[in-house]
């Protein structure tokens, strides 16, 4: 099919960093496509002071989109969730290079707008999508102009929709909710899919091999979209996504990045920001080291064509200096954990809706709990 016949979707927005380039086709679908864009829009009422004016697609500025996954949606929850997959994607057309970066979702960082130092998929939580933009933007240091929020259902139905996707399981054969993952090279569905993006305790190395998995699972989707080339598939794509997504671009962003950023899609480095794991008080948290921290922060500053911010390289928002000291006694955040969750080794309260969840029967399953993506 000629390009000029194609139309763009995009509504897992650039997830899946292309989602801003879901390919949809003809007069019909693009019908279709608008009417569902429309339908994910929320635009949030925010100002970054990281910016003087708001990024110009049209002019192919570098921008910034937050991507979450957020932890409901499914498995009979209803509840607004946190955010335990959060990625931040960097876009920059003329080094026709972007940049994803995976964040801790046990970060210890100020949750701006909220007066507490906490986890940051706790962000989400206490103030949706403009507290997780503030908080994440302040993290780093960088304007986020841009967000794309998925639940699990619709992660879930958007892998179906796309055929499935081709992932080698080097972790051996596991099982996580009653799903069995395989080993080997394997095409997983929605369901399996799901579990291979979630799995966390079977994994060596943890939290970090789950964003690892996640990030492919992401750059799976967006290369299975990408290359679709006909008409069958793309209702699924719009079905999946039309309650289980949310966005803050346009129909015309996504048409504008489909004309003039695509190369920089083709090209993709991935990151991981995480830290030491300490606990505070009992309760499990990443402490970032500052040195590190501000490094991560020049050079997505400069993927967005912006200068160091060397007031930040003495920064050292999460005491981590006194912590790897084994001051312990040095912390002086605010964290609402031990409010919202309880540790007994028997249960664990929800910190959206105060409800038991018997789920959690083992005590490091409490003080971690795998309750997200």
């Amino acid at each position: 099919m000629k390009l000029w016949k194609k139309v763009i979707l995009t509504v897992l927005g650039l997830v899946l960093i292309s989602v801003a380039g879901f390919c949809a086709y003809g007069i019909k679908m693009y019908s279709d496509a608008t009417y569902t864009v429309k339908g994910v829009y929320e635009s949030i009422d925010r100002t970054s002071k990281r910016r003087e004016a708001a990024v110009n697609i049209d002019a192919q500025e570098p921008f910034s989109v937050l991507l979450m996954g957020i932890d409901t949606g499914d498995l009979g929850r209803t509840e607004q969730g946190r955010s335990d997959t959060t990625m931040v994607v960097t876009i920059n057309p003329k080094e026709k290079k972007s940049t994803m970066i995976s964040l801790d979702r046990d970060i210890l960082t100020e949750i701006v707008g909220n007066g507490t130092e906490d986890k940051l998929n706790h962000a989400y939580a206490f103030g949706g999508a403009k507290m997780a933009i503030d908080t994440v933007s302040e993290l780093l240091d960088i304007p986020i102009d841009n967000y794309v929020s998925i639940n699990m259902k619709g992660l879930k139905d958007l892998i179906d929709a796309v055929g499935g996707i081709e992932v080698d399981n080097t972790l051996g054969e596991f099982t996580l909710d009653g799903i069995v993952v395989p080993a080997g090279k394997i095409t997983l569905d929605g369901e399996t899919g799901l579990a291979y993006a979630r799995m966390r305790k079977e994994d060596p190395d943890g939290d970090i091999g789950r964003q690892r998995r996640q990030r492919e699972v992401v750059e799976k989707i967006v290369n299975k979209i990408i290359s679709l080339d006909g008409l069958t598939k793309y209702r699924k794509i719009l079905d999946a996504v039309k309650d289980n997504v949310k966005t803050d671009l346009t129909w015309d962003n996504m048409v504008d990045i489909q004309k003039k950023y695509m190369p920089a899609f083709k090209n993709i480095d991935s990151l991981q920001l995480d830290g030491e794991g300490t606990e505070i008080d009992s309760i499990y948290y990443q402490l970032l080291d500052p040195t590190k921290l501000y490094e991560t922060q020049t050079e997505l500053r400069a993927q967005l064509g912006m200068a160091k911010n060397e007031e930040m390289q003495a920064r050292d928002t999460s005491n981590y200096n006194n912590y790897a000291g084994g001051n312990t006694a040095a912390y002086g955040g605010t964290s609402t954990d031990t409010t919202n969750y309880s540790y007994d080794p028997n249960t664990y309260v929800d910190p959206n809706t105060g409800v038991v969840d018997s789920t959690y029967t083992n005590q490091e399953e409490a003080v971690y709990p795998d309750n997200g993506y």
